[in-house]
């Protein structure tokens, strides 16, 4: 009787396997499938040398990495290694031996995408490089796939001139790391978008609890303005935003933010309050400074000439603020020599005058102010003696007899 490997003898190698596959196939499942062009298959990766990586995807032969990925792969950041597990793509189904032909960097590319499909259901930050600019964005690398950031999407831009155009602001920000949150992914498509302002409101989020803990009414922070509004000035203290008021970002009357800072300005400021349940941090930035009436009685004394504004006007006189941020009262009867009914005829608002100091009073933070005998900028002053008032008395029986007109609080002349 004939031996069953008999039949192998007068057979050629090429012929006996052959045989041999057309064998394993016939007494295969017929239901089996094996991998086809396009497939995306898990493996691990068994085998790497210089003739190539081998991965056992399930098959009876380990599927093989096409060569011209090699020099990429092994050469790159995170070269692949033994006993990883990996995604490949199916480059040529089962040749008659049974062997795939595989790419891992496609795989790779899959995998990526899936981690972004995560990434946006779970909302997830990802730190990611910029690697290029342009009008509507920036480019960034998101596990190696090019996504993009709409320039309403972010945060970081620097605030420019109305010449400069929007690529030369972004482009301090190439080779730059960012905080993004997937918004949009299609890997059909190849379409990843990203924000950096929904990261960076997460991230602020989360440390301003952490922040607010820190705080103490009454310290002094440096602080970056970040916006400005009608009301006040926005001022981030270390990772929170708290508000500086109009009426406390200086001891001079302020008409608005942008008269005292810009978004980007780094500033003083003191921590009015503090509320934890709602986040509210209120601030101040003239607290910061020295209040100008606690100097005044050093650097100004009566009969001194001072330049100051004309800030306001009233039925009985006009308010004036000098240099260092005071504001006194200018008498009606203190404007001209003569007679006057109304303070529109002897001043206007804004105007720059010189003036006399007759009274100074830091403790009740009022100043008395005049503008009779006071001679243009081009002419000397006259003495103290030398002043002669409107009924004939000299300015130091003014200063010795003079005292405030009765005012409320509005007219007090102090700030």
């Amino acid at each position: 009787m004939e031996r069953p490997h008999d039949a192998y003898e007068a057979m050629s190698m090429r012929e006996i396997i052959e045989q041999m596959d057309a064998e394993r196939l016939s007494s295969a499942d017929p239901t089996r499938r094996g991998p086809r062009k396009g497939d995306i298959v898990e493996g691990t990766i068994t085998s790497i040398d210089r003739d190539g990586i081998l991965i056992d995807i399930g098959t009876k032969i380990e599927g093989d990495v096409a060569a011209s990925e090699l020099a990429a792969l092994l050469g790159g950041e995170n070269p692949p290694k033994i006993g990883e597990s990996v995604l490949a793509y199916v480059l040529t189904g089962e040749n008659p031996e049974g062997r795939v032909l595989l790419s891992l960097q496609r795989g790779q590319e899959e995998r990526a995408w899936r981690r972004m499909e995560i990434s946006a259901r779970e909302g997830t930050i990802l730190n990611v490089p910029v690697t290029e600019i342009n009008r509507g964005g920036l480019v960034v690398m998101a596990e190696g796939i090019r996504g993009f950031v709409p320039v309403s999407q972010i945060a970081s831009v620097r605030a420019g001139g109305a010449e400069e155009s929007i690529e030369e602001r972004l482009k301090p920000l190439i080779g730059q790391r960012i905080a993004v949150k997937v918004v949009e992914v299609q890997p059909r498509r190849g379409r990843l978008v990203l924000s950096e302002r929904l990261a960076s409101a997460e991230l602020r989020a989360a440390r301003r609890s952490e922040i607010l803990a820190t705080l103490n009414e009454g310290e002094t922070r440096r602080g970056k303005v970040t916006s400005l509004t009608d009301f006040g000035a926005f001022v981030d203290v270390g990772g929170a935003d708290g508000l500086v008021h109009l009426s406390e970002m200086s001891w001079q009357r302020v008409g608005k933010p942008s008269d005292v800072v810009s978004v980007g300005d780094e500033v003083d400021v003191v921590i009015l309050g503090i509320d934890r349940e709602r986040q509210k941090i209120s601030l101040s930035m003239r607290r910061a400074q020295p209040e100008p009436w606690t100097l005044a009685a050093q650097m100004h004394a009566p009969g001194d000439i001072v330049t100051g504004t004309i800030s306001r006007l009233t039925a009985f006189g006009a308010f004036a603020q000098l240099d260092d941020g005071i504001e006194g009262l200018i008498h009606i009867s203190e404007m001209t020599e003569e007679r006057i009914n109304n303070p529109r005829q002897a001043v206007t608002e804004g105007e720059r005058r010189r003036m006399r100091i007759l009274r100074i009073e830091p403790e009740r933070r009022r100043l008395g102010l005049s503008l009779r005998g006071v001679p243009p900028d081009d002419q000397d002053a006259p003495s103290i003696g030398g002043y002669v008032g409107g009924n004939g008395t000299t300015i130091g029986e003014l200063l010795g007899n003079w005292t405030m007109p009765p005012l409320d609080d509005e007219s007090s002349g102090s700030r």
